[in-house]
């Protein structure tokens, strides 16, 4: 565990796996809840059959709009439930999110026809979800220590410290570097 200066200790305690939720992993799981509610109701209004759906004759993919309501339900449902799972910052939930958000994209692309705006608002929220969870922080956190490298100026860090004179090391004013302490002796 690292201490900071204050000595407030950070990580987790042993045996327990504390994942970081990032603001873009929030921002897609948001995201994910209000597109998914969106898709489930249109799904419900396309089973009931609506009037304001407007149906082209000449539409290559063209099927029943029960037919599409059903997919629109399922998949938001399904869309959902992942909003909720991407807030535990798993890997798992992140890539099932990009997953059933790129079907709903695809699925919402081939409903364009039926109804143009809503579609295209969903479009845009489902490439946004799917940027998002793939912007979010890599498996290892977000940290640069954890990602291998050595946090500069912070002592015991494995980086030379540079906000200390006389330190040591290339650049830093220290003795080697013929800085202002090259001439005293120790």
């Amino acid at each position: 565990m690292a201490s900071h200066a204050g000595g407030v200790q950070t990580g987790a305690a042993p045996g327990h796996m504390h994942r970081a939720v990032s603001g873009w992993l929030v921002f897609a799981g948001v995201m994910m809840i209000f597109g998914g509610l969106m898709n489930l109701l249109q799904g419900i209004s396309a089973i009931r059959t609506d009037r304001v759906f407007l149906v082209t004759q000449s539409y290559i993919f063209q099927f029943d709009l029960a037919g599409w309501g059903w997919v629109h339900l399922a998949l938001g449902i399904a869309v959902v439930v992942a909003g909720f799972a991407v807030f535990t910052g798993a890997m798992w939930a992140r890539v099932t999110g990009v997953v059933l958000a790129g079907l709903a994209l695809i699925a919402n692309f081939l409903w364009l026809p039926y109804y143009p705006v809503w579609a295209t608002v969903l479009l845009i929220i489902d490439a946004l979800v799917i940027w998002a969870l793939c912007a979010g922080p890599s498996r290892g956190g977000a940290g640069r220590s954890e990602m291998g490298r050595p946090e500069m100026g912070r002592p015991g860090a494995g980086g030379p410290e540079m906000g200390r004179p006389g330190a040591g090391g290339p650049g830093t004013g220290g003795p080697e570097a013929g800085g202002p302490e090259a001439g005293r002796a120790a």
